[in-house]
């Protein structure tokens, strides 16, 4: 055993030189280039860690051998250009991998670490995968079920041709497994998440009194529509400045990304456990009490407003969902938020995040395919460059392109509402969203735009398209004010583009829509309006529509546009 464990020792620090100084004892700290490990007790399990598995409480590690066990993390191009993913959300990815490497090799595990620009990287992780069998002896190989379907469809072909045992465990960090979740929605003729969310409550004993909610509603939402005063604005927040191992990644993707999307300059999210822990703690302790009323609200120049920023963290492992719903809910029992407040920061994760996910593995890949409103549209290019007169887009995308980040009005009723007015194809629309922002993985970026944002899937995630005119813009924010279009104006080159659309978008639509519920009111308005204001409505529509570059595509193609900044 003394033998064992001296030659994990060596290995470890190993683990931490440069390749060619990996004989000699030394160095100048971490550097991940590659670590080839090989341990000599016999062969144990080459265990598979994802660059948004980086959690203390992986299935894939629980019964980790660290005196037989290899764990497998590779930085790789695949993954870094399936989309152009935004620079941030890259190296934020390897900046926390190589953080979390470092924490696994502390802790006396055997890393085998492989960088982007390490000269022997497939570039791929199936490839890392078969290079790792070819160099070493293991009794099998264990990873931790993705959280996108393409990945798990590779690793099932993977597990298929081997040649070893795959041990595939599902991911446990979720609230609600797979499972779970079919089993919620086996008897549902739809899938609401109102219902799940307050089924979830039930479980969890979240924010419950007895066998009831806390409050006697299970929902807050109609408290938290607050219009910004004027004159408000949120308080400073939080942003983590970047460690050595952070600033390291950042250079990387600078140097190897760069025609991708998005700027490096701002980057300040947090990389590690312990980060993520001080951004959770700011936000719980001087943001979340104002969150209820403002988390709908939306200003010039200020894009955090008191949202929480942590959903990287969430999503990456560095923070476990159920742990902040209760930490969170033990603000409110202390009396220090309230309950409007943490009712809806607490539906964001366990009912809207759990829910996503779920419809998600219920419904892909058929639902990837989806376009129940037949948007046939490219997506403009301004959704890239922020080149537009339209005050309320050119701020969304602007703060996009410096932080990879914009909070869910600004994703939901300024880029998606106009995307789905403008018939953008919903490929186009997931590619964007997938791509400009860090907290984006499948599994909750395509029930989010192509369900709630775009109405591409008909109704299974939201009951009803999310259109709006410049007048919800105008309630919700201080964008019009210094907007060059009217928002008041109805028609005509000088009103606001989300009125020109507006009611063109419910004509286009009416085979589709009419019989909607929640949209009876605006059809009986329509309606009213008499068939030669009808088609005048439509023309206007589709003029702005092709003013504004969303001209329509050809043939086979998606809408995507591949020349992205």
């Amino acid at each position: 055993m003394a033998k064992r464990l001296a030659e994990r020792d060596l290995l470890q620090r190993a683990l931490r030189l440069p390749k060619n100084d990996r004989q000699k004892c030394g160095g100048s700290g971490p550097t991940f280039v590659e670590a080839v490990v090989t341990l000599k007790d016999g062969a144990g399990a080459l265990r598979l860690v994802l660059g948004d598995q980086l959690s203390d409480s992986l299935a894939g590690l629980t019964d980790l051998d660290a005196t037989r066990d290899v764990v497998l993390m590779a930085e790789v191009r695949d993954e870094a250009t399936y989309v152009r993913h935004h620079k941030q959300k890259i190296a934020l990815t390897f900046a926390a991998m190589r953080a979390h490497a470092e924490r696994l090799t502390a802790r006396g595990a055997a890393v085998r670490y492989v960088r982007i620009d390490a000269p022997d990287n497939t570039q791929s992780i199936i490839g890392e995968l078969h290079r790792a069998l070819a160099d070493d002896a293991y009794a099998r190989v264990v990873i931790t079920k993705p959280g996108e379907v393409r990945l798990a469809q590779a690793f099932a072909a993977f597990a298929a041709t081997a040649g070893l045992p795959v041990d595939i465990r599902e991911d446990r960090r979720f609230i609600c497994s797979h499972a779970r979740f079919r089993r919620w929605a086996a008897d549902k003729r739809e899938l609401r998440m109102e219902y799940f969310y307050r089924e979830m409550r039930r479980e969890t004993g979240l924010l419950m009194d007895g066998a009831d909610p806390e409050g006697g509603r299970w929902n807050f939402d109609a408290e938290n529509r607050k219009k910004l005063t004027r004159g408000l604005r949120p308080p400073p927040r939080l942003r983590t400045a970047p460690s050595a191992t952070t600033k390291g990644a950042i250079a990387d993707v600078a140097r190897l990304f760069p025609d991708h999307f998005g700027d490096l300059d701002d980057f300040g999210w947090p990389t590690t456990v312990e980060e993520a822990e001080a951004a959770l703690e700011t936000f719980l302790t001087r943001i979340l009490p104002a969150f209820g009323d403002w988390q709908d609200a939306m200003a010039h120049g200020e894009p955090w407003m008191w949202h929480g920023l942590v959903s990287t963290a969430i999503n990456m492992g560095l923070l476990d969902p159920l742990d902040v719903c209760r930490r969170a809910e033990a603000v409110y029992r202390d009396g220090a938020a309230p309950l409007n407040a943490v009712e809806g920061f607490i539906r964001q994760i366990l009912g809207w995040r759990e829910f996503v996910r779920g419809v998600y593995w219920l419904k892909t890949p058929e639902y990837g395919r989806m376009n129940f409103l037949d948007a046939d549209r490219a997506l403009p290019w301004f959704f890239w460059s922020g080149e537009t007169d339209m005050a309320c887009v050119a701020d969304v995308v602007s703060a996009t392109r410096a932080n990879a980040y914009a909070h869910h009005i600004q994703r939901l009723m300024v880029t998606g509402n106009l995307a789905m007015m403008l018939g953008v194809h919903p490929d186009a629309v997931d590619d964007w969203y997938m791509t400009v922002y860090a907290d984006a993985y499948e599994w909750v970026e395509m029930p989010n735009t192509r369900g709630m944002a775009t109405f591409a899937d008909g109704g299974i995630v939201g009951s009803k398209p999310y259109a709006a005119s410049g007048a919800y813009i105008q309630r919700m924010s201080d964008y019009c004010g210094a907007c060059r279009y009217d928002v008041k104006g109805k028609s005509g080159d000088g009103a606001c583009p989300f009125n020109r659309l507006y009611w063109g978008f419910l004509e286009r639509n009416r085979p589709r829509l009419r019989h909607n519920a929640r949209l009876a009111m605006p059809y009986r308005t329509l309606d009213g309006f008499g068939e030669a204001k009808r088609a005048a409505l439509l023309a206007e529509a589709e003029a702005t529509r092709l003013a504004l570059g969303a001209v329509p595509i050809s043939g086979a193609d998606d809408g995507r546009d591949r020349s992205q900044p």
